[in-house]
């Protein structure tokens, strides 16, 4: 994984309930927004410091995204249709989440 790749596209597909996210470097994946959701870096979905991961939220078939704000250069802030927008998520970050969708 490239550290240093930057996204070139955030495309946010109502219809296929997913973001599309391209690299400088020529990757590019299509995240559901059920996984961006399960997979939030916030505190409320990873749990505190070192202790144990809360259980998973329950989340609808039918999650949305509101609007999504940058924040810096590093990450951008998505608001879910369910209330939801305390997580950031950084360029590496979704790239990972990207990596791993596509591994499957």
């Amino acid at each position: 994984m490239s550290v240093r790749a930057w996204p070139t596209e955030l495309r946010f597909s109502k219809s296929k309930r997913a973001l599309g996210v391209a690299f400088d470097d020529g990757a590019a994946f299509s995240i559901p927004y059920k996984t961006l959701r399960l997979e939030s870096p916030s505190a409320e979905v990873q749990g505190h410091g070192s202790g144990p991961k809360p259980p998973p939220p329950v989340i609808s078939d039918d999650l949305g995204v509101e609007k999504a704000d940058p924040v810096g250069r590093y990450a951008v802030r998505i608001f879910f249709t369910d209330g939801h927008s305390s997580g950031l998520f950084t360029w590496a970050y979704l790239r990972e989440l990207g990596e791993k969708q596509a591994a499957g």
